[in-house]
């Protein structure tokens, strides 16, 4: 895990290089054929002083297109934006091989417009490999997932019908219990489930609990059965590899055949950024052959990609160099490890991963006006809700984190009295 930290000169010189290699509907060339253009200069003037110095802004406004995934194949650059394109494949690289440890040049992968999006890609292409290599029928796949997944699973299930078998975890460590894992499956098994796209969560969106990659894929290859396991880090993917040093969620891990990891969370690019990994092979399953108008076809969810978006996620990660950013990821987990030590001796019970920056605090602990005052995320708002969690985030200051803190402590006091 390393890559040498650029300096901003370096970054804007290959942001201004990769530009000028794409086509420009401004310049000379004879473009009659493409269905977009730069940003409406009525109220995105293209010649604004400013833009020389800003990559990320010019590229907004050149408005590159990414349609495609760019690691297949060199079919799969659309000339006229190859130069941008060429970043987003470099950002696919860096982060397939140098965070996540994959091989080189053995994943595939492609900037999606977020989390939501990338975890149904990969359900998508479970569902037709399942179909394809098996012969499966749609009532005959199952989604596995915990409770404490994201909304998203669901969402995809009913995209693409599949049967959802939703594990049962553990109240106070989060963990997927193996009473419910074996029940649940066995009882999908005799219902007709015959092959399972599994999610892994690498850090849930409540909790920050990551489950067991290894004891799900274990699990499932005693049973004897097809399955593929997609880990969704959407939250945690650019965190937890730098923070636990012994993570599982690598692509040496032969369990992990896929990962979603959002760059608009820790990574703090625009929303709209989440990434899609996959290990070669598998985008073949959701070749859309009748995009025939796209060189290399088309093989995503969303079609047309802002290049901007890609290139904030290359800028970002460039800027810092791995050293840089696993500084930053651990400053965050210390600032976390110190909330918890004060919750402790308040006596406060509250979930936390020890490699991630959130806490979630048991509700009975604090009122609703506080957790309304700090923005708390509750785990409902339909009904009473059990807990409120904290991110330590770039933007937390460390009074706000003492304000709350002491304002806790007053409460709980205050209730010892009574």
């Amino acid at each position: 895990m390393y890559w040498k930290k650029q300096s901003h000169e370096q970054i804007k010189e290959t942001i201004f290089n990769a530009l000028s290699q794409n086509l420009d509907y401004r310049g000379d060339h004879p473009i009659l054929g493409i269905p977009g253009t730069y940003l409406d200069t009525a109220e995105f003037y293209p010649d604004a002083p400013f833009l020389k110095d800003a990559p990320y802004m010019s590229a907004m406004v050149r408005n590159p297109n990414h349609i495609g995934v760019h690691t297949l194949s060199d079919k799969s650059v659309l000339e006229i934006f190859e130069g941008t394109q060429k970043i987003e494949k470099d950002l696919i690289r860096l982060v397939a091989e140098e965070i996540l440890n994959g091989d080189p040049n053995q994943q595939d992968g492609y900037v999606a417009t977020g989390g939501t999006e990338a975890n149904i890609q990969a359900m998508w292409i479970y569902r037709n490999f399942f179909k394809k290599e098996y012969d499966a029928r749609l009532g005959e796949i199952g989604l596995v997932y915990s409770q404490d997944s994201h909304y998203s699973m669901p969402k995809g299930a009913n995209l693409l019908n599949l049967t959802s078998i939703i594990l049962e975890v553990e109240p106070e460590s989060r963990q997927i219990t193996k009473e419910s894992l074996e029940s649940k499956v066995n009882t999908a098994m005799q219902e007709g489930i015959k092959y399972f796209i599994v999610i892994a969560n690498l850090s849930t969106t409540m909790f920050g609990s990551v489950d067991g990659i290894d004891i799900l894929g274990d699990f499932f290859t005693n049973l004897n059965v097809p399955f593929k396991i997609h880990v969704d880090a959407a939250y945690g993917g650019f965190i937890y590899p730098f923070t636990n040093p012994m993570s599982r969620f690598t692509f040496q891990n032969p369990y992990m055949n896929s990962i979603t990891a959002d760059g608009h969370k820790m990574l703090q690019t625009p929303y709209g950024t989440g990434l899609f990994l996959i290990r070669k092979g598998f985008f073949d399953y959701v070749k859309t052959e009748e995009a025939q108008y796209i060189p290399g076809k088309d093989y995503t969810v969303s079609g047309s990609r802002s290049g901007a978006n890609a290139i904030s996620m290359w800028m970002i990660l460039q800027i810092h160099g791995s050293e840089g950013w696993k500084y930053k990821m651990e400053t965050l987990c210390d600032q976390t490890e110190r909330i918890c030590k004060r919750l402790e001796r308040m006596g406060v019970e509250y979930f936390r991963n020890p490699y991630l920056n959130i806490i979630a605090i048991k509700a009975k602990y604090l009122s609703k006006e506080l957790a309304y005052k700090y923005y708390l995320v509750a785990n409902s708002y339909e009904f009473e809700p059990e807990w409120y969690k904290i991110v330590v985030m770039p933007h937390v200051k460390p009074g706000t984190i003492d304000s709350f803190l002491m304002e806790l402590e007053g409460e709980i006091q205050s209730n010892l009295r009574k």
